[in-house]
């Protein structure tokens, strides 16, 4: 635990007890999905955030940066919070069977699951958001009912013990509304001080809501053959869990 960490605990009252964090991990990921909310998570006394991936083998996110897994899927130790980040690599993730397989498995006993961006998609494919509420990347909201999920345009939505986010970015906000809702909103608020997360964006682009149209047309179509894939992989995924 870091000196930082001690300093918030003390603080905010929060008493020490491990709580440990499973964040998924893969090749095409993309890398702001999951070390947002990871450092966010880190700063949390007595959490302990493993990352866990098919083997022990560096992955490669869609950036070329290198990460390397704390564990295995097999090896990975009970999750009090599991999470999915997202990226490119979530189109392979839907037909994937031992990832979907642990992600069910770990979902069914953990208290809290959890996603960030297009993974909410892949804790659909493994039955997880079925009836729920939930937000992913705003290109493919419109892929959460193929797989029993209620789109909701929001930054963060919270269902029960399913807490999803928006795209990308959306991580950090997630990350300090689970904080605030299990540990209370005085650490949330101090580890957001901390992280002087004082977002004031140069363009008023990050959403298309606020995008001018021929922006978000020129992104649709930059992207529309992995949005098609994801809708095929997604579809398929539906299809296997109604068999």
């Amino acid at each position: 635990m870091t000196a930082q960490n001690l300093a918030l605990g003390a603080m905010s009252g929060v008493v020490g007890e491990t709580f440990r964090v499973g964040m998924v991990v893969f090749d095409g990921m993309t890398l702001l999905d999951t070390v947002g909310p990871a450092d966010m998570f880190a700063r949390v006394p007595g959490l302990d955030v493993v990352m866990i991936s098919r083997s022990r083998e560096p992955i490669t996110t869609d950036a070329g940066i290198r990460l390397l897994p704390d564990t295995t899927l097999t090896e990975s130790p009970s999750l009090d919070l599991l999470f999915v980040g997202g990226g490119p690599g979530t189109t392979y993730l839907l037909d994937d069977d031992g990832i979907l397989d642990f992600v069910r498995t770990r979902g069914d006993t953990a208290k809290w699951v959890t996603s960030v961006c297009t993974g909410a998609l892949v804790l659909g494919a493994a039955g997880l958001l079925q009836g729920y509420k939930a937000a992913t990347h705003w290109a493919v909201m419109h892929l959460l009912p193929i797989l029993g999920a209620e789109p909701v345009e929001e930054r963060v939505v919270l269902d029960r013990n399913r807490i999803t986010g928006g795209g990308v970015t959306a991580g950090v906000d997630f990350a300090l509304t689970i904080i605030a809702e299990i540990w209370g909103a005085d650490l949330a608020q101090l580890i957001q001080l901390g992280s002087e997360y004082d977002p004031r964006p140069p363009f008023r682009t990050g959403s298309p809501r606020t995008a001018p149209p021929e922006l978000v047309t020129r992104f649709e179509m930059v992207s529309a053959d992995l949005t098609e894939a994801r809708r095929l992989a997604a579809t398929r995924a539906a299809a296997r869990l109604r068999a």
